[in-house]
């Protein structure tokens, strides 16, 4: 990995899926002028790249791949399909694929562009596994329907053909997955702050975190 840059603000989130992790970290990475990355969508690129291209899926073509990665590729619509997530669950346990991942991960974390003033990732492992001394963590959760309604609306406006009772299937499948597998599973870390958004709107939900972060940044003037 390059130099660390210093004085950066670094941004930790971790949550299960569709808790409203991504919409927030989106709005704090604006609003701070952070560089931006949605770690699950990398897992999703993976498994996405294994349906399509299954002869040529080792991993001298993941190195490849994941060396000219650019964050426009995580933008596919198609990343965001049931049989993708699925997948990205079962890749997400290999720990080749993680080592590989994770290097990408914390580079990104440490060494953000110069015009941002820092970074803010979310996925499941950030704040102890990829910025351990993360400036702010947070652990972004709600309860199983609210997530599964979340998701389910989601792909409908997608134009998905999917019921609600597959996507909370698929969602209690993935939680299982991620809070129990060996390599990096989903926790909760003691320094992390909880925050719920079964009853929270977007808003509500930013503000929140932007007053713990703006008391950081006051704490730390470096920043």
């Amino acid at each position: 990995m390059k130099i660390k840059r210093k004085n950066i603000l670094k941004i930790a989130i971790d949550s299960p899926a569709a808790a409203g992790a991504g919409t927030i970290a989106k709005k704090i990475s604006k609003h701070y002028n952070l560089f931006y990355l949605d770690t699950g969508k990398i897992y999703r690129m993976i498994a996405y790249l294994k349906l399509k291209y299954p002869k040529k899926f080792n991993q001298s073509f993941l190195k490849k791949r994941i060396k000219s990665l650019k964050i426009k590729n995580l933008l596919n619509r198609a990343l965001l399909s049931d049989k993708v997530g699925t997948q990205a669950s079962i890749i997400s346990k290999n720990k080749d694929i993680r080592k590989l991942v994770h290097s990408f991960q914390i580079n990104f974390a440490y060494n953000p562009p110069r015009r941002y003033k820092g970074s803010c990732l979310d996925g499941r492992d950030i704040t102890y596994k990829i910025i351990p001394d993360a400036d702010c963590k947070f652990f972004i959760n709600a309860n199983l329907n609210t997530r599964a309604l979340r998701r389910f609306k989601e792909l409908r406006a997608l134009k998905k053909k999917i019921s609600y009772k597959e996507v909370l299937k698929s969602i209690k499948k993935r939680d299982k997955s991620d809070y129990n597998r060996k390599i990096s599973p989903l926790k909760k870390t003691k320094d992390s702050v909880l925050i719920n958004t079964t009853n929270l709107s977007k808003r509500a939900c930013f503000l929140k975190i932007k007053k713990i972060i703006d008391k950081k940044i006051k704490l730390n003037g470096n920043i």
